[in-house]
């Protein structure tokens, strides 16, 4: 079963770069994402999600691979190719893999213009070290569908970088 958590964090720069962290992780198997997504509210209001995973691109190389096969077969390439590319951008647009942009978007909704946050599906991960990689970042839990425990060693770590980070500029 995977774990939703989001963070929220003062600027885009912020939060991408944890998610770049948490992608390095992933790489020394420490945690294991289905969807790392930076959801960032304009000065207009507008919401806009940062997504790693293009499924309209992706779709669309799938697409144009299966048509030229096909147009290979029935003599006539280049039309596969422009029919499989297309019908493979539709079918990515319309799949919506991870987290539900919907979901992510109303939560956005709440955050100050400016601010961006970071919202993961965590399907396993190794705890103390994640958090112990994560927690000089600073950010503040906006959700979670840990549990109270979990969720509270999450805060905590989270808590100790913005005391830190305010205690830092305290001095200046």
């Amino acid at each position: 079963m995977s774990d939703l958590i989001a963070i929220v964090y003062p600027s885009e720069t912020k939060a991408e770069e944890v998610r770049q962290r948490l992608l390095e992780l992933q790489k020394e198997y420490l945690i294991s994402m289905g969807d790392a997504v930076v959801a960032t509210k304009t000065e207009s209001g507008k919401i806009k999600l940062n997504q790693i995973l293009n499924t309209t691109a992706a779709g669309a190389v799938t697409g144009s691979f299966w048509g030229l096969l096909i147009g290979v077969l029935f003599l006539n390439p280049l039309l596969g190719v422009a029919i499989g590319a297309a019908s493979g951008a539709v079918g990515g647009a319309l799949t919506d893999v991870g987290i539900n942009d919907k979901f992510m978007k109303d939560l956005a909704a709440n955050l100050q213009p400016g601010n961006a946050a970071l919202f993961l599906l965590v399907r396993q991960m190794t705890a103390d070290k994640v958090l112990k990689e994560i927690e000089g970042f600073g950010g503040v839990i906006l959700k979670t569908s840990l549990d109270e425990t979990k969720e509270q060693t999450l805060r905590d770590a989270l808590e100790r970088a913005s005391e830190a980070d305010a205690g830092a500029q305290s001095a200046m």
